[in-house]
């Protein structure tokens, strides 16, 4: 089976991509870049096509799995997807955009009539707190609460963080009964011991406030990041400078600052640094929690992502929209080089 590989000359797109070639996978590299494409495509010997996203339904001859790899994907799944379900093509990302998981879960449908299968998220957020809200929901099957943490030292690349400042002005986010609720930056706070004693956390928007739903069907859920005291007073100020973001001029331009000014993580993070994930689950009565360690982000997005093609492309049978914990379990995280397994209590 055949691999396309978007955004293949992307900070994460090519570290993806090489994976893949020394995988031995059949891929092919794609982007709208042409010299960036081919230049990549040549290095590594295999095919390349160049194609603006909206597009893509004249490019996907051949190809069995699409794995999207260009951000900020709430402006090139859409159309991506459009493509796989008229081709009857698989689609896989690495977002970790609440607005895409929402929006591919609501074409579940049209993803089972067309035989394929929609995954999005298929790099570190959420494949880790997905499989780590799975494993919780196993052992507390009841659970009407859940609440998951990540202690994620690093940097990021630039294309995360042109991603992230174009959803910079959707504030925080919870899930609440079973709807999706945002919240002011900074306003929800809690101590967590990720492993190594207390840490200072802040509520953030991370993508399983949507996944963890999908995957566990728990109807509360809340996500925080380990931060210093101060930042939820940076993020509530913050808060005041968002409506310039609203203004697609400064949006487009910070973007394209931050991918022009910021490379990405030097190349040996993953042997130096780990992340640490906690997560508790709660019926009212009965409170369990769990943690793991994963290699750093970007590691683990390359060994989840590629994976996750490998076992596409062998024929696991999932189709409609998914989860990665749903479609291949929550024990799929310590399957990944690096992660050894969950810690209970």
């Amino acid at each position: 089976m055949t691999a396309l590989i978007y955004g293949a000359y992307g900070y994460t797109g090519e570290l993806i991509a090489r994976e893949a070639v020394d995988r031995g996978l059949d891929v092919i590299l794609a982007g709208r870049n042409g010299t960036k494409t081919r230049g990549l495509a040549i290095q590594l010997g295999v095919d390349s096509r160049v194609f603006a996203v909206g597009e893509a339904h004249n490019y996907l001859d051949g190809v069995d799995v699409v794995l999207n790899c260009a951000g900020p994907f709430v402006e090139t799944a859409k159309p991506m997807v459009e493509a796989c379900l008229a081709t009857g093509t698989h689609y896989l990302d690495i977002t970790g955009e609440i607005p895409v998981f929402e929006a591919l879960a609501e074409r579940d449908r049209d993803a089972e009539d067309a035989g394929v299968c929609l995954l999005p998220g298929v790099g570190f957020d959420v494949v880790p707190t997905d499989c780590l809200a799975a494993h919780l929901h196993d052992r507390l099957p009841g659970a009407t609460h859940l609440r998951l943490g990540i202690d994620a030292p690093g940097s990021v690349s630039g294309g995360t963080l042109a991603t992230a400042i174009g959803q910079a002005g959707a504030g925080g986010m919870v899930r609440r009964n079973g709807r999706l609720q945002s919240e002011p930056p900074g306003s929800k706070t809690r101590t967590i011991d990720f492993g190594s004693g207390p840490k200072h956390a802040v509520g953030a928007p991370m993508g399983d406030v949507s996944t963890a739903y999908y995957t566990t069907g728990i109807e509360n859920i809340e996500v925080y990041l380990s931060a210093p005291e101060y930042t939820e007073y940076l993020l509530r100020a913050g808060h005041y400078l968002t409506p310039l973001l609203a203004v697609p001029s400064i949006k487009s331009g910070l973007q394209a600052l931050a991918r022009a000014i910021v490379s990405g993580p030097s190349g040996d993070t993953g042997e130096s640094e780990r992340v640490s994930l906690w997560g508790e689950a709660t019926d009212g009565e009965t409170t369990v929690t769990s943690r793991v360690q994963t290699p750093e982000t970007y590691a683990l997005t390359v060994e989840a992502a590629t994976t996750a093609v490998e076992r596409v492309e062998a024929g696991s049978d999932i189709t409609g929209y998914q989860t990665p914990a749903a479609a291949f379990g929550p024990d799929y995280v310590l399957d990944l080089d690096g992660v050894e397994g969950f810690l209970d209590e």
